[in-house]
């Protein structure tokens, strides 16, 4: 049985059996005969996405933190996790951190992804959407079908059927890949408000939260202050014809675009989560619940302003404020809750500053790299229509060959192109959709994989493209900067593989952990800290002992 028709079996024996009214069941107790939950497990389980938060920004900042990262830095501490895959971007990433699997496994290869099956003129495919209700990935129906595997929340509810499995993100595809496929309530936020999947109802508590959201937004402000440690940070730098590296986040009356890129974003998922607590009583059943949230400002504030001027340093000191006051919330409310924080992919600077910080080989990547250009070399070579000859996102990643080829003429495309690019000084490699399904899934520690054992954990043959271009180190993906979009991640290196992995709950022996690990180990771990017994092979990843004496906390799995 292939590992798809498995995942969507397994999928469909969690998922199906649960397909009932979402509020119809009572909180009060676990169904008939259900195991009970480890006597010791929290009963709110909090899984926290920051998207672009990097290990290097989590090293730069953390002695400057007082908030909620202050807490979680006195937990059990793995300040060297990996997104350890190559398709480092928020959907591959957000889809590790609860199901435990890889891209590979999950299928959720990249961002977007090209179908040239699809129904429509556009063939490029989103992630978190249906493809079959949108005639353009642009104006979509947000979906998590695509996502080949159960998160842990779904998998808690196949036990405890009592148990919520809830998510609010700023992004709905960091929502759905966190929250799966049954979801009690879901919400993201979408042009001025919080909205949730095509056929539900926006709640009471969304809506409240709303219209508070709605009042900032009509009334504006005048920005942050700069804290006295930011001030170093707080010089202009230009990228082409936009300048950055000084900017407060004022923000104009009624301006939903600088809301969004700014913390503000954060507080407001926060409060939204909190009113979910409190609307749900998540935490205060005999069974665990489990809150997914992602935090997304900080990606939108690094690819707007890059990640080492005045706007990052606001934002992380408004990110610890508002992740204070959430965990202060849920102090107040008596709630025995664990923690986890990671993040979906790193990130790395605008090459323009990081010219003037001792880096000199940080650059963009060439236009020359991009398909449209790819096509027209090779298609002058070998005497085939250029157009849309090779089709991908951007100057790396996957690459598609156009399907109307014959064999020996796709056999020949792919041949010139993997010659023209390895010509190119930016590239590091390229590998074939063969050569990469070939290659046996990686083991061993992430830091130590080579570049083809990268890009392997996240090859999925039914989606992934022809073959897969990966640049050097210091190339970004970016040839041309632009208003909002200065800086990006997605690459095989370890600015943007590196994550923090943060577990906190009241009373744990606090440690730290330096060697690798992976996000993958997340919800393994998760999954033993309340007591959920699943087979040794569920995951790709592995239970992380977050007891610091001699005792563990991952159990004897079956």
């Amino acid at each position: 049985m292939t590992f798809a028709r498995k995942a969507m079996l397994i999928v469909a024996s969690i998922v199906l059996p649960l397909a009932q009214p979402v509020f119809a069941r009572s909180h009060d107790a676990p169904a008939p005969q259900a195991p009970a939950p480890a006597p010791d497990a929290p009963r709110l389980v909090i899984a926290i996405a920051v998207d672009q938060f990097s290990a290097d920004l989590f090293a730069q900042y953390r002695s400057h933190f007082t908030g909620g990262l202050a807490r979680l830095a006195n937990g059990a501490v793995f300040p060297a996790g990996y997104q350890s895959h190559a398709a480092t971007e928020t959907c591959p990433g957000h889809s590790t951190i609860l199901t435990g699997m890889r891209p590979a496994h999950t299928g959720i290869i990249a961002n977007t992804w090209i179908d040239q099956s699809v129904a429509r003129a556009n063939k490029s495919v989103y992630c978190a959407e249906d493809e079959t209700k949108a005639a353009a990935p642009g104006d979509y129906v947000a979906s998590v079908g695509h996502l080949l595997v159960p998160t842990l929340g779904e998998r808690i509810k196949a036990v405890w059927p009592t148990s919520r499995n809830i998510a609010v993100s700023g992004k709905d595809r960091a929502a759905l890949m966190m929250g799966g496929h049954r979801i009690d309530e879901v919400y993201w936020w979408k042009g001025k408000g919080f909205v949730t999947l095509e056929g539900q109802t926006v709640g009471r508590v969304a809506l409240q939260q709303n219209a508070a959201t709605g009042a900032v937004l009509a009334a504006g402000d005048a920005g942050y202050a700069l804290p006295d440690y930011c001030a170093p940070r707080d010089h202009a730098i230009s990228a082409g014809a936009v300048t950055v590296g000084t900017g407060r986040f004022a923000l104009p009356a009624g301006d939903a675009n600088r809301f969004r890129a700014s913390p503000r974003l954060d507080r407001a998922v926060l409060d939204l989560a909190t009113r979910l607590v409190d609307a749900d009583r998540l935490g205060r059943g005999v069974s665990p619940d489990v809150l997914a949230v992602s935090l997304s400002a900080t990606d939108y504030i690094g690819h707007g302003f890059g990640t080492e001027g005045a706007e990052m340093c606001i934002q992380l000191h408004q990110l610890d404020s508002a992740l204070g006051d959430f965990f202060a919330a849920l102090d107040a409310r008596g709630i025995d809750y664990g923690v986890v924080l990671t993040a979906d992919h790193g990130g790395f600077d605008m090459p323009e500053r990081l010219r003037q910080q001792a880096l000199p080989q940080a650059e963009r990547a060439d236009v020359a790299l991009l398909p449209k250009a790819l096509s027209e070399r090779v298609g002058a070579k070998l005497g085939l229509d250029p157009a849309g000859l090779f089709q991908a996102d951007g100057a790396a990643g996957d690459v598609w060959v156009r399907r109307d080829l014959t064999a020996a003429q796709k056999a020949a495309a792919m041949a010139a192109a993997r010659e023209d690019l390895l010509g190119h000084p930016q590239v590091a490699a390229v590998f074939a959709a063969d050569e990469l399904g070939a290659t046996p899934m990686p083991k061993g520690s992430p830091e130590t994989w080579s570049l083809i054992q990268r890009a392997r954990a996240s090859f999925y043959a039914p989606r992934s493209g022809d073959f897969v271009v990966l640049l050097k180190r210091g190339v970004m993906a970016m040839p041309v900067p632009g208003p909002g979009y200065v800086a990006t991640h997605g690459s095989p290196w370890d600015y943007d593989r590196r994550v923090p992995i943060l577990f906190w709950r009241k009373g744990m022996t606090t440690f730290e952990q330096p060697s690798a690990v992976e996000t993958v180990d997340i919800a393994p771990t998760l999954a033993a800290w309340v007591g959920l017994k699943l087979p040794p092979d569920t995951f790709d990843g592995r239970c992380l002992d977050l007891d610091a004496g001699p005792g563990t906390t991952c159990g004897v799995q079956p």
